[in-house]
């Protein structure tokens, strides 16, 4: 039997609430609300708010600045699960003469195409999008700052252009795609391009006085596939499940897995903080945790998603100010809370339903010359690791034909099969041409380089 999903404990609840209470008051944000996803849905909202008196609840909308950038990417691998185009694809193949042609799509979805960073001055966050009304205006004279798929940079323009193809693709406007493609089927009615009622007005904190100035809120036209949406903490805590689990109306599990997988090298000072990008989604390793989100800000605005899958717990946070809180540490912290104070159950082993005897001859121990590994049959295929240490390991997954295919780290794509003899025993395994043995050079098998005769000694 399984145990239905409980609610947070009190202890949880208000340790929660404690490390918002401390991000609004020393970030001094006039408000900042959050929102906790377990299992795939909401189980805790927060908000602390300089207004005496209720505050913002899970429908209050907040400008989101850059988490539109993931909602551009699931359009646009939309269109490559559709067949419309391939990652690969040079962008000049569906919009040519942007001067940024040779980016593939891929590159554009990583920050890896080698554009600029911001659009010409002046800075586009802070005036009326009319002022760049064509692809040109936002890429300049000279779109390429880096050589193209060399490097991780990030770049507003590069998801104004991903953008622009969504809309030649469909032939209509990026908010209308968005809204009936991934709005209307997750239920997301409190995200949209304009504030809708109620929303948060914006403002900049004084940094040396507890005062406050009102921040414009521009509508950025061309841009806007990179920063112009609002929303909500519980549209963006459905957001979140959805890219946790997927959604087959919008896209597979398999897809938005391939959108949290690591796309862009990483720059030494990536390696050093221990971050990198997928296809739309920030990607670091805080905490012990890999965790997956994006961040934002717009004047007047902070915002940020993160989700540890292997917890299956996913935290929101957004603020109504350009510069306070760290709200990538605050939902990190939220996130851990909840992962260490009630820890996931994990669901019951199962035996296998069925097993092929010669799959099950492969179990166990191997060599991979004197190094041990185990080879293990679980749902889905086979896994190979070394029994000590941190080698090389993967996951395998069944081609139908006797061999696997790895799935991850060094194995990725690379076949493993099992070798036998003329009589039908069992030789070794060759994965890529490496040759694990049952014992460590196993003279009975084709050990590249031969095995020495005189076998092991000691010395004399």
């Amino acid at each position: 039997m399984t145990t239905p999903q409980e609610e947070l404990l009190p202890g949880t609840r208000r340790a929660l609430l404690h490390r918002i209470a401390a991000a609004q008051a020393e970030g001094r944000a006039p408000s900042l609300v959050a929102a906790v996803v377990r299992g795939g849905r909401p189980v805790w909202h927060g908000a602390r708010t300089s207004v005496d008196g209720h505050g913002p609840d899970e429908t209050v909308q907040y400008r989101i600045g850059s988490i539109t950038k993931t909602f551009t990417a699931v359009l646009v691998l939309r269109l490559r699960d559709e067949g419309l185009l391939d990652l690969g694809d040079p962008l000049e193949k569906h919009l040519p003469g942007t001067g940024a042609g040779e980016a593939t799509i891929a590159d554009l979805l990583a920050h890896t195409g080698g554009l600029a960073a911001e659009s010409p001055a002046p800075w586009w966050e802070r005036t009326p999008g009319s002022l760049r009304p064509e692809l040109s205006d936002v890429l300049g004279e000279q779109p390429l700052l880096h050589p193209v798929g060399r490097r991780f940079h990030y770049s507003n323009p590069g998801y104004t252009v991903l953008g622009a193809l969504v809309e030649k693709l469909r032939a209509a406007p990026w908010e209308e795609v968005l809204r009936r493609e991934v709005l209307e089927p997750l239920g997301l009615d409190r995200t949209s391009g304009h504030p809708q009622a109620p929303h948060a007005g914006g403002w900049a904190v004084h940094p040396w006085a507890d005062v406050m100035l009102p921040e414009p809120a521009e509508d950025l036209g061309r841009m806007a596939p990179a920063g112009q949406l609002w929303s909500a903490t519980g549209d963006l805590a459905r957001f979140a499940a959805f890219l946790a689990r997927g959604d087959d109306r919008v896209l597979s599990a398999e897809t938005v897995r391939e959108m949290r997988t690591p796309a862009a090298p990483a720059e030494a000072a990536d390696v050093v903080d221990r971050a990198t990008y997928g296809l739309g989604l920030q990607i670091q390793h805080r905490d012990g945790r890999l965790l997956v989100g994006h961040s934002g800000s717009l004047p007047g605005f902070l915002a940020n998603l993160t989700l540890s899958v292997e917890d299956d717990v996913a935290a929101v946070v957004l603020a109504n100010c350009t510069s306070g809180p760290q709200l990538s540490t605050v939902a990190a912290d939220l996130v851990r809370i909840v992962a260490e104070a009630e820890p996931r159950i994990p669901e019951p082993w199962r035996p296998l339903r069925e097993v092929d005897a010669s799959v099950l001859e492969l179990a166990g121990p191997w060599y991979w010359g004197t190094h041990p590994f185990a080879l293990r049959l679980a749902a889905g295929g086979v896994s190979l690791e070394p029994l000590s240490g941190n080698g090389r390991r993967s996951r395998f997954r069944a081609n139908g034909d006797g061999t696997w295919t790895g799935l991850e780290g060094y194995y990725a794509g690379e076949l493993l099969k099992a070798v036998r003899r003329p009589d039908g025993t069992l030789s070794h395994l060759d994965l890529g041409s490496f040759v694990f043995t049952r014992q460590p050079y196993d003279e009975e098998a084709s050990v590249p380089g031969g095995v020495d005769p005189d076998g092991w000694r000691g010395i004399g």
